[in-house]
């Protein structure tokens, strides 16, 4: 088997600069009907798609989101901006959490900032997070590199035949222990929102306005850190995927 690491890493390297969100100003500034929605979505996250028959969103999965209230419901049948940009964290998020956990981190933002005539809004939230984007694409860039070097220096003792498969499949622990230990980073982190949201005896209220803001800031704070794991961990997550992508497509040749 004859795998050539270096032009794989260079693929990867190349591929993580297609992975483009969508920017803020490139969602319509107008109402939208299902269908105009899932074609816009399907041409802008074209590039995250592993297969080209995998679809990136449905009518379906636009229903199930609404019924799950991850979504706020249409108007008229039309989706507004604040839809599509939420739709764009839920395309996010299903990679990593369950629909459970989606709707525990969206519910709040929803209800405090979906459809608000002015002050901070979904938008706002969205065009902060969109941001990070370049600086994540850079920072996991730096980081593959470094792990590349890793599994280079591994199984040096094993059989030569073997070797640059054992060392691309240390390649690929690497990076799926460093997704494993995220994912359970955010999910600790989704459990402490929801253990924010609920107060520990339902019967009583909290009339202490002092306790009520120390809550509301850590809450923020708290969204703020899931948002960026999230993000960071979906490329983590793309890049296992390419590697099994590119190594499928040279997978055959023998040396």
């Amino acid at each position: 088997m004859t795998i050539d690491s270096d032009k794989i890493l260079h693929d990867l390297l190349n591929s993580l600069d297609s992975l483009e969100g969508i920017r803020p100003e490139e969602i319509p500034n107008i109402a939208l009907y299902m269908d105009q929605v899932t074609t816009f979505m399907d041409a802008q996250l074209a590039s995250s798609r592993r297969f080209e028959s995998d679809k990136v969103l449905t009518k379906t999965m636009i229903n199930n989101y609404a019924k799950n209230k991850l979504l706020p419901p249409p108007v008229k049948k039309k989706y507004s901006p604040e839809h599509m940009m939420l739709l764009v964290f839920i395309y996010y998020f299903k990679n990593i959490l369950s629909i459970t956990d989606i709707q525990t981190l969206l519910a709040p933002i929803t209800d405090r900032y979906f459809g608000t005539e002015s002050g901070f809004s979904i938008q706002d939230i969205y065009d902060e997070i969109f941001q990070m984007e370049k600086e994540e694409i850079a920072s996991v860039k730096e980081d593959l590199l470094k792990k590349a070097d890793v599994s280079k220096s591994m199984f040096g003792s094993s059989p030569e035949e073997d070797r640059e498969f054992l060392q691309l499949f240390s390649f690929i622990c690497l990076l799926s222990f460093d997704v494993y230990l995220k994912k359970q980073m955010i999910e600790h982190m989704v459990d402490e929102l929801a253990s924010l949201a609920a107060p520990s005896d339902p019967k009583k209220k909290i009339k202490n306005k002092c306790v009520i803001k120390k809550r509301r800031l850590r809450w923020n704070r708290t969204v703020f850190f899931v948002f960026y794991y999230i993000f960071f961990l979906f490329l983590s997550v793309q890049t296992p995927s390419h590697i099994r992508r590119f190594h499928s497509l040279r997978n055959g040749s023998r040396g």
